[in-house]
């Protein structure tokens, strides 16, 4: 081939139409390339791997299951997402390529020559997606097809739908209504536009595919006066218009129904909703605002915010059962003197004498059942999302079975932070619906199973289709209103996953654990305001709110907790939802929304783990509170530390070998290491605590090892079934199975 021929024929693919739009996207709207970039950058496990993101477009979840429907759903928002891509890109794009107007099927033909970028993307989530099923998720060749086909089959349908209703020739009612209301040239009227508005700049091509996929020549369309283009063009503009609409109201509606399973469309699909809507909004932006754009992103902005500041909308959560509807007088105040007065030395004194007492009771039992010297245990479960609480249930569990059930008898607190106390607490519910005959095989693998079971798609579908959408969708709990969020999906799933048995209330547990029959909980909290940590318990607990030195030598001390009940007295605060307890003991930072109290000022709970990850605060402050009963009454003292992570475990040292690492390291030091750093804090503490107990004291630790090293379960609300057989064969791992010969010596 002569370099004429070659030149010629190089000039000919440059000049195709969908080269040229792909050059005019990054050229012009690499905003808009956002959307396509973070779809990438999450499904190669780029973007939010610590929340599980990409397993909500690998493996959705539909009913519970990933299945055939779940990925046909799926297929279906990816293709509301990507002709949100065809008509924001085609609006704005239009006036760049007025001759597309003569053709026959004008948008049909724009969508063809516009689907580089979308065939590309579904050739690789297709090609990820088969990978992540068969290597994580163990799926046979058959269900990865089926799954496959259900994907491709949703995707058409949509865009076939499309196709047939906002752009076919005919009109009706609805879509006559909707174009008229939002004719863009009522609104472009309205804007002052200047030269810079104006700019010449048609696409120059020679060839584009036409309707029938048949590559053509520009000059085989047909000449028509501009006037008639434009009004071709503005009329595809208002039918794209009433699609978007379309999309808002559907996860608008998407939302309200929010509590119905089979309306429940997989996390991924809202999502790739909502992703359509903003990309909506960033093209409207773009095509009315023009050279205002920057100055209108600005006002939306400030806007936003007023709305936050007046509490239109507030991005914080509620503590379900709690009444926030007390007159303001009667709302706490949160400040250091009124602390102070609250948690004085008489209610110290006062508490630890309450719990000495439940301690007594627990005692009596354990010598009725042939125990003189009973063993004592106290739990500390580490955080660490649905990973935590597998491996927490897990390990009390097989524990549990091999101790001859002397280790729930035995054991007086758990305490601990995020997912860690969510498998601790389903863990005592289990037990204690057993005792009261209400189930009747103890170690059933289905309640292994239920803690297991997937919470992430419910929070991340609320966050696209309630919290995003419609922030003023209302529900109804022991009469009280409260605000439907991502936090509320969230406890709703958790007590569907785990057959009700979380469905109760922080007062229900009360009775229980001052007669000894079931171990007493700490759920604990991080009060954002000043750091202090919150503590969430049946029993009041206010000799744990501040040292014991202070009592006598301190005019001004320090406190350093708060008893949630104590401060909330006249709130209902055993009517608060254990759920709501886990959840404000599991806020992560994102995933969940902080959680605001009825106090004056308002007091903003997130995840105990920024306090204390592991619980060893406040189970070595218990153990000191109440060391002199603990030398006079009880054998072998054990401390058992469940933890989601290896203790010893060192991080390799990371260079800064570029400017980013030079840069990031310093900023994130303390978000990437402050499990490490609590870790080796924890070690001075543990240091002095057998001096505490009489020499008795013994350190246990379970933690989960990963069968391959650095490849441990994703920090999230979700596991893979790779995942769940990883943590579930970690209690086999030798350093566990000689922890566990330990503490079944200990029991007897």
């Amino acid at each position: 081939m002569s370099k004429g021929a070659l030149r010629n024929r190089i000039r000919h693919v440059y000049y195709f139409l969908p080269v040229q739009l792909v050059i005019l996207h990054f050229r012009k709207y690499q905003l808009l390339l956002f959307f396509w970039l973070i779809l990438v950058a999450t499904v190669t496990g780029h973007f939010a791997s610590h929340f599980g993101a990409a397993t909500l477009f690998l493996a959705p979840e539909y009913l519970g299951s990933v299945s055939f429907y779940s990925m046909f759903l799926l297929g279906g928002a990816m293709a509301v997402f990507t002709m949100s891509w065809h008509i924001t890109t085609f609006i704005i794009n239009a006036h760049r390529i007025p001759y597309m107007g003569a053709a026959r099927q004008t948008f049909l033909v724009y969508v063809i020559n516009n689907s580089i970028i979308p065939i590309v993307f579904l050739a690789f989530y297709s090609f990820m997606s088969i990978r992540f099923q068969w290597y994580y998720e163990h799926a046979d060749v058959k269900f990865i097809l089926v799954t496959q086909l259900g994907f491709y089959i949703g995707f058409m349908l949509v865009v076939v739908f499309s196709f047939a209703y906002f752009f076919r020739v005919g009109r009706d009612l609805i879509k006559t209504v909707l174009t008229t209301i939002t004719n863009p040239s009522r609104i472009r009227d309205i804007i002052p536009y200047d030269a810079l508005d104006y700019e010449v700049d048609i696409i120059r091509v020679d060839n584009y595919f036409t309707e029938t996929l048949r590559v053509a020549h520009c000059d085989e369309l047909e000449r028509y006066h501009p006037r008639m283009l434009n009004a071709v063009l503005r009329r595809h503009h208002r039918n794209a218009i009433a699609a978007t609409i379309f999309a808002i109201v559907l996860l608008f509606m998407l939302g309200i129904f929010m509590d119905q399973p089979v309306l429940r469309i997989p996390a991924g699909g809202g999502f790739l909703i909502f992703f359509a809507i903003m990309m909506g909004i960033v093209g409207a932006v773009k095509y009315f605002l023009r050279s205002w754009e920057l100055l209108g992103w600005v006002i939306i902005g400030l806007l936003l915010s007023a709305l936050v500041g007046r509490h239109v909308f507030d991005l914080r959560s509620i503590a379900f059962g709690v009444n926030y509807h007390t007159p303001k007088s009667e709302q706490p105040e949160y400040s250091h003197d009124h602390l102070v007065h609250l948690f004085d030395k008489q209610r110290y004194e006062q508490d630890r004498a309450g719990e000495i007492a439940r301690l007594e009771r627990w005692k009596s039992k354990r010598i009725a059942a042939g125990d003189a010297k009973p063993p004592l245990v106290v739990i500390s479960i580490s955080g660490g999302g649905s990973r935590a609480a597998y491996w927490a249930f897990r390990s009390m569990q097989y524990a549990d079975s091999i101790t001859g059930k002397k280790l729930f008898s035995n054991t007086v607190l758990i305490s601990g932070a995020s997912g860690g106390m969510m498998g601790g607490a389903y863990w005592r519910s289990v037990h204690d619906a057993y005792n009261n005959g209400i189930i009747k095989d103890l170690y059933d693998p289905k309640y292994q199973a239920n803690i297991g079971k997937d919470l992430l798609n419910a929070i991340i579908f609320s966050f696209a289709s309630v919290d995003l959408i419609n922030p003023f969708n209302k529900i109804s709990i022991e009469g009280h209103s409260y605000t439907k969020d991502r936090g509320y999906a969230m406890e709703h799933e958790l007590v569907n996953n785990t057959g009700s048995m979380l469905d109760k209330t922080l007062g229900d547990f009360k009775k229980e654990e001052a007669n000894g029959d079931i171990p007493a909980m700490i759920f604990n909290g991080t009060i954002i305001n000043d750091g202090r940590k919150l503590m969430m318990s049946a029993q009041p607990v206010a000799y744990l709110t501040r040292p014991e030195w202070t009592l006598n030598d301190s005019i001004d001390p320090p406190i350093d907790a708060v008893d949630f009940a104590t401060m909330f007295e006249k709130q209902n605060p055993y009517s608060l939802r254990i759920s709501s307890a886990i959840r404000m003991n599991a806020t992560f930072p994102f995933i969940l929304p902080v959680v605001r109290l009825p106090s004056r000022p308002i007091i903003n709970v997130m995840d105990a783990g920024m306090r204390d990850n592991f619980g060893t605060e406040i189970a070595s402050r218990y153990l000191f509170a109440m060391r002199h009963w603990i030398a006079e009454n009880t054998g072998n003292v054990i401390f058992l530390e469940i933890r989601d992570t290896r203790e010893g475990e060192m991080h390799p040292p990371e260079e800064q070998s570029s400017l980013g690492s030079m840069i990031s390291d310093p900023v994130f030091v303390i978000q990437n290491k402050w499990e490490v750093f609590q870790s080796y804090y924890h070690g001075y503490l543990k240091d002095y605590a057998p001096y505490i107990t009489g020499g008795k004291l013994r350190f246990i630790s379970l933690e989960y090892v990963p069968e391959e090293k650095d490849k441990s379960a994703a920090l999230n609300f979700h596991l893979t079934q790779k995942e769940k057989m990883d943590i579930y064969r970690s209690i086999y791992y030798p350093r566990n199975q000689a922890a566990l010969d330990t503490l079944k010596s200990l029991l007897k």
